[in-house]
């Protein structure tokens, strides 16, 4: 079929296609780790510049990055379903024009192709989407907002913290007790790093490390 023109030309239109429906997708992921950091930064300024602000700002940040971090794992989940599409495409249709040999199709894969064109299907679960994007980017914003929360409650605490018990003084805002502010706060990074270590386990990344060796047969 490689020697059909008319196939390999609607091939063609088919991969450029598809092709640009993952630019897209891949554009608006860009757009809400942008917002997220954006938020994050805001925030940032105004418990910094502001002693009276309480450091309990920083839940409202870290709901704002959750939020944001949900919809951007919807938006992956898009991309990736298209992004299967174009890797078939490579694989199975690419690779046989750039080696030139018919033979080396492997698999069902037109009919793969068909049925996903008729009946679209996400090719991972939500978790899934969620630990990739925790483990690319959002990792990095949840670590600094940590970093951030005991800044600002080292800084600005009423009393000078020396001690434990100065400690568990400084982290109560009004009728809201250290204790579960402290439970709620490092509970949602306790389960932040367990999604990514589970995600890094579970499942092969997009793109593979080969090591140096076969990185160097791409220099040019």
């Amino acid at each position: 079929m490689l020697r059909d023109t008319s196939y390999v030309n609607a091939m063609s239109h088919f991969y450029r296609g598809e092709l640009g429906r993952i630019m897209v997708w891949r554009q608006r992921l860009d757009v809400t780790t942008t917002w997220a950091i954006t938020a994050t930064s805001t925030i940032f300024t105004v418990a910094f510049s502001l002693r009276d602000v309480p450091h309990i700002i920083f839940f409202f940040n870290l709901a704002i990055v959750s939020v944001m971090l949900w919809i951007e794992a919807r938006r992956y989940r898009f991309y990736d379903a298209f992004h299967a599409r174009v890797r078939m495409l490579e694989a199975h249709f690419l690779v046989p024009m750039v080696m030139g040999r018919p033979e080396t199709l492997e698999g069902d894969w037109r009919k793969l192709v068909a049925e996903d064109l008729l009946i679209p299907a996400f090719k991972m679960g939500v978790l899934e989407a969620v630990g990739w994007r925790l483990r690319r980017n959002y990792i990095f914003i949840y670590v600094i907002i940590l970093g951030a929360w005991f800044a600002k409650v080292f800084l600005h605490a009423p009393t000078p913290i020396d001690s434990p018990g100065a400690m568990y003084r400084a982290l109560a805002v009004g009728q809201i007790p250290g204790w579960l502010i402290a439970i709620v706060m490092l509970g949602v990074f306790v389960g932040t790093l367990s999604t990514v270590l589970v995600v890094a386990r579970k499942f092969a990344g997009e793109i593979n490390e080969f090591g140096a060796t076969a990185r160097s047969r791409w220099r040019i």
